[in-house]
């Protein structure tokens, strides 16, 4: 689904942003450049995956833009991204989401985990990162053009058979994510959007 009522196409993240640089333990050690934090098999930073349901209980996914340097036009989680050096990672999260969904919502912290993965000897993800449910509506979407080609709300029946599809471009985060939310937190979501 090409975005409705899209809103502006701006650039909203840059390879020269600061991002905070973490040890096993989530403990900042340094910031780097982004650019530099995925080069080779990256360096472990933090992150924050966000997952926008639905009152029908439909998860807001997203295709990710062609210009993104890592997994373009693979299918990912509502929003994903990076606190910058000095930033809370609340004040990350809302300005993510109205950056690039055009929407704000209360969030609910599930878990965190570390996790690397490499694409296509173009650089890794390699990071800490915080998990987060909420909930969205569609008509409240405003999708940056320059961060998402496209998106649709899915039922978690249709998201776990995306997840069998061996063709299916599914960001790895996303595969993660979601088999722990649906695996060992699975009470913990159903509480923290009831």
């Amino acid at each position: 689904m090409v975005p409705e009522r899209a809103g502006p196409a701006r650039v909203v993240s840059s390879d020269s942003e600061a991002l905070i640089l973490v040890d096993a333990g989530d403990n900042e050690i340094g910031v780097l450049s982004k650019g530099e934090c995925h080069d080779g098999d990256g360096l472990l930073h933090r992150a924050f995956s966000v997952f926008l349901f639905d009152q029908q209980g439909r998860l807001l996914i997203q295709q990710r833009s062609p210009g993104k340097r890592l997994w373009p036009l693979y299918w990912a989680n509502s929003c994903c991204s990076h606190p910058r050096a000095g930033e809370t990672m609340a004040e990350a999260t809302e300005r993510r989401m109205l950056e690039e969904l055009g929407v704000r919502s209360p969030l609910h912290f599930i878990y965190k985990f570390c996790y690397q993965a490499n694409y296509e000897n173009q650089g890794s993800e390699h990071e800490l990162c915080w998990v987060y449910v909420g909930r969205a509506e569609r008509f409240q979407l405003r999708p940056n053009p320059s961060e998402v080609a496209a998106w649709k709300f899915v039922s978690p029946e249709e998201v776990d058979r995306m997840m069998t599809v061996d063709d299916e471009r599914i960001a790895p985060w996303f595969r993660l994510e979601w088999q722990a939310l649906t695996g060992p937190y699975r009470d913990v979501v159903r509480e923290a959007l009831a």
